[in-house]
């Protein structure tokens, strides 16, 4: 929730200008807040940056006031939605089987979902991890191969967001290792995991590095357009 018409403006300038500097194979998009939807629309249109929402709603249609659907989404032109983030996980209280519901209605609309799993720390010191991660993904992999082939996955270990903090390379990559050795068992090892937490200009390079590791769930840092292009970049 850090935009505003004229914030959102600059920023999509900027990253405009600076996407024809990165390789030819790199995949960027943005997830806007819905208000700005309209306006990032407008922007991106015929360029090669790719939108998408923050969230999306577990119902199709209805009196859910508040609630913004997978077909509204769709007006828009989005290609993608982040379902499940952690902050939605913990403030809002969803569930990883409505995460999954909504998942469901994001792919029935054609919009690719980026399916976020991670732990808390006392998660993690309590040698949690693995345990959660499987818990989060149950739902997703339940909806079978085919769903599981058209969504993204994203590790962003709850410790490391706004923290920070990051985890190591090393640490990173256990996790997704994890992942995708249970995409594999689901028929979907092709499915890209993507990393989030404090991941930054100075951090990408190595996190990337990783084998496992196809890209980044990028934060705040995404409110520097130059910070994200040089995370882009590597």
């Amino acid at each position: 929730m850090n935009a505003s018409l004229a914030d959102t403006e600059a920023r999509l300038n900027a990253l405009k200008a600076g996407v024809g500097t990165l390789p030819a194979d790199t995949q960027v998009a943005v997830c806007v807040p819905a208000p700005y939807l309209f306006q990032v629309q407008a922007s991106l249109q015929g360029s090669a940056i790719g939108w998408g929402a923050q969230d999306l709603s577990t119902e199709t249609q209805g009196a859910y006031t508040g609630e913004v659907s997978a077909s509204m989404l769709q007006d828009f032109g989005c290609q993608w939605v982040l379902v499940g983030h952690s902050e939605r996980r913990a403030r809002h209280a969803e569930s990883s089987q409505a995460v999954a519901q909504k998942a469901q209605q994001a792919l029935q609309h054609g919009l690719t979902p980026v399916f976020c799993v991670g732990e808390t720390e006392l998660e993690q010191d309590s040698g949690d991890t693995a345990a959660v991660i499987q818990a989060q993904l149950a739902p997703l992999l339940a909806l079978g191969q085919a769903a599981c082939q058209q969504t993204v996955v994203a590790y962003e270990p709850v410790w490391a967001i706004g923290t920070g903090k990051s985890a190591t390379p090393q640490q990173a990559q256990a996790v997704h290792a994890l992942i995708r050795q249970l995409l594999v068992e689901a028929g979907a090892g092709d499915s890209p995991i993507l990393y989030g937490g404090s991941v930054n200009a100075s951090n990408a390079a190595e996190l990337f590095a990783m084998p496992d590791i196809d890209g980044a769930l990028v934060g705040g840092a995404a409110l520097k357009p130059e910070e994200f292009l040089r995370i882009a970049a590597s």
